[in-house]
């Protein structure tokens, strides 16, 4: 009988949400079906403990992280902003994400960050945010479209330039322009070191990056590429790029197990 593989296993930090009084650790279903769906992995849902974790030791297990879109944001402290009212943060979120990014990135596991994963990319490697776009002269309203179906919510908004010779350039054959959605009222304002621009909407906002001599597949998108992850071209594709990375992470940690004798 033919030995059964197991999924590459790719983990998604969860965030801490309130219900009916109560706190959960909690990741949308679409994050998840995402991963299952187009990545063909196994989503490993880690709870938002913070230093509580072994963050060196959990990464180690893991041949994939994906970090999500969030209704929170990212505290200023982590990258010198200041404190502006109404803004929904999550702390444990930020003490869990932004040392598994660092870690992720030292041990060669592939990232693919989303909107808050995108923005906490940048921070965790030395970047600043903008904390309301809406309110900068000359910016698009780049937040979710107000009491909307789905559908509407999760359409293409604006257009992005990809930055020629990127490697999103490349997943999108060559095309030079991607109509995205957009859900967001944070955004990259400076661009951390080691971060390369992939990709730049109408209004100047840093729509897309990469981190520049990571050993695989680390890319943040501010859009929400999870969203009929399957059927959209670009999507399909760079989800594809994701799970080549994370099975090729797989297979060096099994054989690295056989050679050493020990479970992967």
């Amino acid at each position: 009988m033919a030995e059964t593989r197991l999924r590459p296993l790719v983990g998604l930090p969860a965030c801490i949400r309130e219900s009916e009084g109560q706190s959960f650790h909690a990741v949308h279903l679409r994050y998840v079906a995402a991963v299952a769906e187009a990545a063909e992995a196994l989503p490993l849902i880690i709870p938002a403990l913070g230093d509580a974790h072994d963050i060196p030791g959990l990464v180690a297990r893991l041949d994939g992280l994906f970090l999500t879109g969030s209704p929170s944001n990212v505290e200023p402290h982590h990258y010198g902003g200041a404190t502006v009212p109404g803004i929904r943060h999550d702390r444990m979120r930020d003490e869990t994400t932004l040392p598994l990014i660092r870690e992720a990135l030292r041990q060669g596991v592939p990232i693919l960050a989303v909107c808050r994963g995108h923005e906490e990319l940048n921070v965790a490697l030395g970047g600043t945010l903008h904390q309301r776009v809406h309110e900068m002269p000359g910016k698009l309203d780049h937040r979710r479209p107000p009491n909307s179906p789905v559908e509407v919510e999760y359409g293409e908004r604006h257009r992005v330039s990809l930055v020629e010779g990127g490697h999103l350039r490349r997943i999108a054959q060559g095309a030079a322009e991607l109509a995205v959605n957009s859900l967001h009222d944070q955004a990259i304002d400076q661009v951390a070191p080691g971060l390369a621009v992939e990709a730049i909407s109408e209004d100047g906002l840093v729509e897309a990056v990469r981190v520049e001599g990571a050993a695989t597949f680390a890319i943040g998108v501010q859009w929400h590429p999870e969203w009929q992850a399957l059927t959209k071209p670009f999507s399909r594709a760079l989800f594809a790029e994701f799970r080549a990375a994370i099975e090729a992470r797989a297979a060096s940690r099994e054989g690295s197990a056989r050679r050493t004798g020990r479970a992967a």
